[in-house]
């Protein structure tokens, strides 16, 4: 006999990664060029040069040390180089102590909802959300409850949320910019979210903890702001990647950073840790904890994700397609053509677009574009956006 509940996790069906086998299978018979893939958030862009000079560099200095364990909440000196960049670009005054390096954000999140679950808690999540919030929250022994989109511009709608809130939520996900909208929650809507859960952690006698998932946070467009969001609430709890700012997804390196003005800071700190010790993380990759810290204040070539973002909003909206306007991120998320989202993710198809359906995200009735790929493909792919809208005329 086997666990269950990791069987059913282990066997479960992916809409994005079976449209991305179905990818290479199709390519196979039309040719890679006549497939337009739009199922995964990998980055299209390469690491800044910085990343790859650095750690040659320290291979070639320190080929035996680097190889070695870290302390478990990971190097001093690279939590500190985390620190102060953080603290020159928002006039903060974290140490390393704050900081807790992680095999990247999911790791930080596993961290984060293993450190503050205890029995009968829950957590919050805003519609669309990244469909791993449930496994991640559920796996530490929690429920996850989802308010349900607003679907005009994708902030929050504050009258469900409160609805959704009471003596059982522990914490409250935000992730801005957003995976899949491409949405950044502006300003306003975080300092009303912030007053709300002020009020509702008074309400209830204990803190609700906001969980700032920030894995986009560099790539925000002309016109929009990613506000620190623990500059807004006090007891915020962030969780951070270097996959999409560096183009470094598989070397999973990232951080939670316990603010020390967040409620019982130094024990959610101490639960953090506990929690990667009872994962079994034992400490993030040691050479990438080095490079990152070195490149912190580095970011690939963002551009690319803007130019790309203008193409297909205005291609997409003249076509008839309704898309609310992305700030960040790499991606859209307009609205299906027809009320089922995976009839018209399999429309597509037939168009060799590969788009992921809204539902596995809250949101039906919406797909996923991910249009961190080449700008080339996404020209060669605006005929079939057109072909497909006009199938449904």
């Amino acid at each position: 006999m086997v666990s269950q509940r990791m069987l059913g996790l282990g066997t479960a069906r992916s809409v994005i990664r079976e449209l991305f086998e179905y990818g290479k299978q199709r390519a196979a018979v039309v040719g890679p060029e006549n497939v337009f893939d739009f199922s995964l958030g990998n980055p299209s862009v390469p690491a800044p040069a910085a990343v790859n000079e650095n750690a040659i560099r320290i291979l070639k200095e320190d080929p035996e040390a680097i190889h070695c364990y870290t302390s478990a909440q990971g190097d001093a000196a690279a939590r500190r180089r985390f620190a102060d960049s953080l603290n020159r670009r928002y006039g903060t005054a974290y140490t390393e102590n704050d900081f807790y390096i992680t095999v990247g954000a999911a790791a930080a999140l596993c961290c984060v909802f293993g450190a503050l679950t205890c029995p009968g808690d829950e957590f919050v999540a805003f519609a669309p959300y990244f469909p791993e919030y449930k496994v991640f929250v559920e796996g530490a022994g929690a429920a996850l409850k989802v308010v349900p989109p607003e679907i005009e511009r994708f902030q929050i709608d504050f009258d469900a949320f409160e609805a959704l809130v009471n003596e059982h939520t522990k914490g409250v996900i935000v992730n801005s910019p957003n995976n899949p909208s491409g949405v950044v929650y502006s300003r306003a809507t975080l300092e009303k979210l912030a007053s709300v859960l002020t009020a509702k952690s008074a309400q209830y006698g204990h803190p609700i903890y906001l969980i700032s998932d920030e894995p986009y946070r560099e790539i925000v467009y002309p016109g929009f702001e990613v506000p620190w969001v623990p500059d807004l609430y006090r007891d915020t709890i962030v969780c951070y990647s270097f996959s999409k700012s560096l183009s470094l997804p598989g070397e999973r390196l990232g951080y939670v950073l316990v603010p020390p003005r967040a409620a019982d800071a130094g024990d959610v700190y101490a639960a953090v840790a506990g929690a990667g010790r009872s994962l079994g993380y034992v400490n993030a990759p040691s050479l990438f904890q080095q490079v990152t810290s070195l490149c912190c204040d580095m970011t690939s070539d963002l551009s690319v994700y803007q130019r790309n973002s203008k193409l297909l909003v205005n291609a997409l909206r003249e076509m008839g397609y309704h898309v609310a306007e992305p700030g960040g991120a790499f991606y859209l998320f307009p609205r299906s053509l027809e009320p089922d989202d995976l009839a018209f993710s399999e429309r597509a198809k037939q168009f060799d677009l590969l788009l992921v359906p809204g539902s596995g995200f809250g949101a039906p009735g919406h797909v996923r574009i991910a249009y961190c790929v080449q700008t080339d493909m996404i020209e060669r792919a605006l005929p079939k956006f057109k072909a497909l809208a006009d199938s449904y005329r």
